[in-house]
């Protein structure tokens, strides 16, 4: 998943981005709304963390401008503001949830997590994913092989889900790079391979499959 912080503290926003990327997210920061409202628009992220005290244009035009384009990336919002006035107004241009400062760092990634599971599943559907023997919880963050849970540190469960996410298809390493990672990333892309080789010793070898000049796939059913 790949999240973008629009904050014009940069301790904060750097404290944020370092802790959310810890967590296995991929994540992208800006200090400005004008900023913020284009990369927000270019549609590759899953979900926008949105001041409302920014400078150039403020949290609730950003999010007015981005549903007005029709773009229906969840948005969490945060504030220095209190009161149920600021809240409502927050909500009443398109956000999905609000957040006060200063708040709770585990509470904000639990918003978070709630906010990408909704998107994902949509409407009614399971944060289980079954694949054949293997079963992955996107609420709990939990793998299990054949019932056995197994345990993997932040990016192997983001490598894992994303690849399960499209099941059966062919995803290439750069856009693995770029949705479990980030843009800024300039180390080694060779990076993918290391985690889908540790991946397939630590579940089947045979689960995700490499499909030479082209990425890999997680096979369904299997």
């Amino acid at each position: 998943m790949r999240l973008l912080i629009v904050e014009d503290e940069k301790r904060l926003a750097l404290s944020l981005a370092r802790g959310l990327t810890a967590e296995g997210y991929a994540v992208d920061v800006v200090h400005d709304g004008r900023e913020g409202l284009r990369r927000a628009a270019e549609g590759v992220h899953d979900l926008v963390i949105l001041d409302i005290m920014l400078p150039g244009l403020n949290g609730y035009r950003v999010c007015a401008a981005l549903r007005a384009g029709g773009h229906e990336v969840p948005v969490l919002m945060l504030t220095a503001k209190d009161g149920e006035y600021d809240e409502a107004e927050g909500l009443d241009t398109g956000a999905d949830d609000y957040l006060t400062k200063p708040f709770s760092y585990v509470v904000l990634v639990a918003r978070v997590r709630a906010l990408l599971r909704r998107r994902e599943r949509g409407p009614g559907a399971s944060p289980v994913r079954v694949l054949g023997e293997l079963r992955i919880d996107t609420a709990a963050r939990r793998v299990f092989l054949r019932d056995a849970e197994v345990a993997l540190t932040a990016k192997e469960f983001a490598v894992l889900d994303h690849l399960a996410g499209r099941a059966g298809e062919v995803i290439s390493k750069a856009e693995i790079l770029e949705h479990v990672w980030d843009f800024a990333y300039d180390g080694d892309p060779n990076i993918v391979e290391v985690y889908v080789s540790t991946l397939r010793r630590k579940l089947r070898a045979d689960l995700i499959r490499t499909v030479r000049g082209a990425g890999y796939r997680l096979e369904s059913g299997r």
